[in-house]
Order: C-alpha cells, then sequence, then structure tokens
C-alpha cells in the first residue's frame, strides 16, 4: 500500500502532506471534494457515491489514493487495471470505468486507467494534482504494467468551438497558444495526447469530448 510524507510550499510557508490510499473512514470528505471540485453545469449524479467509493477500496485499493494536509483529505486521484488495445482506443468514460463502479476491474490487465481526479480549490496552488499522478505512476511501475491512461476532459473548448475544431483546440493547447486547465495540467505531468473522443463524457463545458492521455511505462516495452 502507498504512505509517503511531504512537505509541499504555499509561498514561504511548508504544509506537510500524506500522500496514501484512501479508506472507507475518508469517504464523506471524498465526496464533499467532488461536489466541490465540479459545481454545476457538471452533472452532479457523475459525483462518487458510497457504493462506488466502496468498490474502489474493495477491488484496487492500490490505485485509491487521496492526500492528506492540516489532519483532512484535500485531494484524491482513483485508477482501475485494465486490458487496453491501441489499435481500438475509442470509447466511453462510463465504459472503462463502469459507470466509476470499476466492476471491470481486471487484475492482469496491462494499463491503469484514471477514473477521476479532484483537487479542493484551495489547495490547488501547492501542486497536489502533480503529486497524485506521480504517485500513480509508482504503481504502474511497481505492477510493471504498460502504461497510465485516462480521457482528459477539455473544458476551455465551448469558447473557442465557434472558431476552432476539438482537433484544432487541442493542438493550440499542445503549442501554447492557448491554457486548457485539465489538459495543460496533464502535459506538465508528462502525460501525452493519443486521440480525441467524441461523446466521451457528459460535459457541457468539453462539448462531450474527451482527449485520451498516457503515459508509458518506461521501464517496459509498451505497445504502440
Amino acid at each position: 500500500m502507498y504512505r509517503s510524507e511531504q512537505l509541499v510550499f504555499h509561498g514561504s510557508q511548508t504544509i506537510p502532506i500524506i500522500i496514501r490510499n484512501y479508506k472507507k473512514e475518508d469517504f464523506g470528505e471524498l465526496i464533499g471534494i467532488q461536489a466541490t471540485c465540479f459545481p454545476p453545469p457538471f452533472p452532479s449524479d457523475l459525483w462518487w457515491n458510497k457504493e462506488q467509493l466502496h468498490n474502489h477500496v474493495t477491488l484496487f485499493p492500490e490505485a485509491a489514493i487521496c492526500i492528506e494536509a492540516r489532519n483532512q483529505v484535500v485531494a484524491s486521484l482513483t485508477g482501475v487495471c485494465v486490458d487496453f488495445d491501441p489499435s481500438h482506443p475509442t470509447h466511453t468514460w462510463a465504459e472503462m470505468t463502469a459507470e466509476g463502479y470499476i466492476t471491470n476491474h481486471t487484475p492482469h490487465g496491462n494499463t491503469i486507467y484514471i477514473v477521476d481526479i479532484s483537487v479542493h480549490p484551495a489547495y490547488r496552488a501547492l501542486g497536489l494534482g502533480k503529486l497524485l499522478m506521480h504517485a500513480m505512476y509508482h504503481v504502474v511501475i511497481q505492477k510493471r504494467l504498460e502504461r497510465l491512461l485516462g480521457g482528459s476532459r477539455m473544458p476551455g473548448y465551448h469558447q473557442h468551438a465557434h472558431k476552432l475544431t476539438a482537433e484544432e483546440y487541442l493542438q493550440s493547447v499542445i503549442d501554447g497558444k492557448l491554457h486548457d486547465p485539465v489538459i495543460s495540467f496533464l502535459l506538465r505531468c508528462g502525460r501525452v495526447p493519443i486521440t480525441i473522443i467524441e461523446n466521451y463524457l457528459e460535459d457541457e463545458e468539453s462539448l462531450n469530448y474527451g482527449v485520451l492521455m498516457e503515459w508509458q511505462n518506461p521501464f517496459t516495452k509498451a505497445v504502440s
């Protein structure tokens, strides 16, 4: 199981944090973070419920990771192990995560698929999202999997859709001409875009598009 104690900086102040696997006692705080991170128009029925969280800590607890700061959970990252075929990349979030219940968890799969990442807005300046992502890279390496994979929202796209296709918007973000709060973050974490998926997730800001982005395990030869 995962546990790492670190210090992060808020200006000149250091804040002790613990990166660890989340557990049943954390469920209330995890649901609260979801509600804060994904306010309307994001569908509230996509926030975690206790049955989903129970599955996370039961079916694949190694990939149920949170960050604790000041004696409270302030961020989380959840994954599921799947068999991914790069020659057939198209899917929806619901298909790849069993609608967040991860009942499709495949213990001998080749890929950790990111189900969700959430960081409380009050703690987003501390770089916690990147620390969570790197913690999951450690899990990929430890389990000798080929890659970490996930569909990125592109919440800035609705502001540019009148003049840019989804592909053009993504390329503009990659080129640094535009900033997208999710895609740009994942690029800084080392994730590489593979393809754009239509109707990936019900998401008005992204116009239901998702960008499939991966990180390949440098210690294995992933199929590409």
